[in-house]
């Protein structure tokens, strides 16, 4: 796939994401967000929750789920992000790590909502910085959801 196709499939999935945790209930704080060369998909609050969310969109029947993409090196670059953001805005809440995963397909769309990911990886910034057991797999907390492209 080209860059262009890339990033016009990167964007769609990203505003799915976002679609997504607010019909959750969730607030959308930022997209995008950046500092230096640390870039976060999107920043929400779950209650009093910070919810750092990477967002991987693939075609379906790919070699790779979009959930697999996340490794240990992106999540080192999401912690340090997350630890700017939190720097940044002088903020105490608990906080968590997210992945959405989208597969796309022509007229239809699967998302998986994995909460609560991955531990922050490297050093943390205070004792209480993430906000319970972490785990890769699906967990009871995880969402799938199945439809039709609007």
């Amino acid at each position: 796939m080209n860059d262009n196709l890339h990033n016009i499939l990167g964007n769609k999935g990203e505003e799915i994401a976002a679609n997504f945790l607010i019909s959750k209930g969730l607030k959308i704080l930022e997209r995008n967000w950046k500092i230096g060369d640390l870039e976060t998909d999107i920043i929400a609050l779950d209650g009093d929750t910070l919810v750092f969310c990477e967002v991987k969109t693939r075609t379906a029947g790919g070699f790779r789920k979009p959930e697999e993409a996340v490794d240990r090196e992106r999540q080192m670059r999401l912690t340090a992000g997350a630890q700017a953001y939190i720097r940044q805005k002088k903020l105490d809440n608990p906080w968590r790590f997210d992945i959405i995963a989208i597969e796309v397909a022509p007229g239809q769309r699967d998302i998986l909502h994995i909460e609560d990911a991955f531990m922050p990886t490297g050093r943390t910034i205070g004792k209480s910085s993430f906000s319970g057991e972490s785990r890769w797999k699906q967990s009871d907390k995880s969402t799938r959801w199945r439809g039709l492209r609007k």
